[in-house]
């Protein structure tokens, strides 16, 4: 099944002689239970095109059709609907709630699409002791280490269960050993044939964790290599 289709898709900041064109006719298809890694140097517009098909900045020209539907064609208030319930963002630097415990922090999601806060945590609670993170239910997000963070911003990225989940470099601030658990549980977790992942990344270790890998440069993307899937686990 499709997820992600875009097509002539261009993001520019700015305008006039002082205009940046970040994303320049993009034409992207993305299926369901395929986890894609979209690969380049700093600046070449990575995180701009996976900001655009998260619905999180808008673009100028083109489409981006995600699960049927068009961003361009929803006011901001069905944007905010659509995001809720489809899409999960794991952010670069996990950006994290330090007043909020482990618990807390993944049921924001949930608390955001309506769930009673006895649930929502009930919930949060079994995705945490499922990533081993049981003896961590009622720390601070401080007081994590790295890997433990990233666990926890992935389990807020799925914790409502949305179709879509695009990670911004989830492995860059981890050592090899917790980079592989970290991509683990995204390929045997959290992917499923009704869901996509897109996962943008500097780190050639984790490369044999893709379905695809596409790079972008200078603003457009071009097929770096096809790779194996990883068996899925039973």
């Amino acid at each position: 099944m499709e997820a992600i289709r875009c097509e002539k898709l261009f993001k520019t900041y700015g305008s006039g002689a002082n205009a940046v064109h970040a994303v320049k006719g993009v034409d992207l298809v993305v299926n369901t239970g395929e986890l894609l890694l979209i690969v380049g140097p700093s600046g070449s517009g990575k995180t701009t095109l996976i900001s655009v098909i998260a619905g999180i900045l808008p673009y100028e020209e083109g489409v981006c059709n995600v699960f049927g539907k068009e961003y361009r064609a929803m006011d901001e208030e069905e944007k905010t609907r659509f995001r809720k319930t489809n899409i999960g963002f794991v952010f670069q630097s996990f950006n994290l709630i330090p007043m909020l415990t482990a618990t807390e922090n993944v049921a924001v999601p949930l608390l955001l699409n309506g769930i009673e806060s006895v649930e929502a945590e009930t919930r949060a609670k079994t995705l945490l002791t499922e990533l081993d993170l049981s003896d961590k239910l009622q720390t601070s997000p401080k007081e994590l280490s790295g890997g433990q963070q990233q666990r926890l911003a992935i389990a807020r990225g799925y914790i409502h269960e949305p179709r879509l989940i695009v990670c911004d470099e989830p492995t860059a601030y981890l050592d090899h050993k917790t980079g592989d658990m970290v991509m683990e549980i995204l390929k045997k977790k959290v992917l499923n044939k009704d869901r996509a992942i897109i996962v943008v990344t500097h780190d050639p270790r984790i490369f044999s964790y893709a379905d695809r890998i596409l790079e972008m440069e200078d603003g457009q993307l071009v097929e770096k290599e096809k790779r194996v899937p990883l068996p899925q686990s039973s």
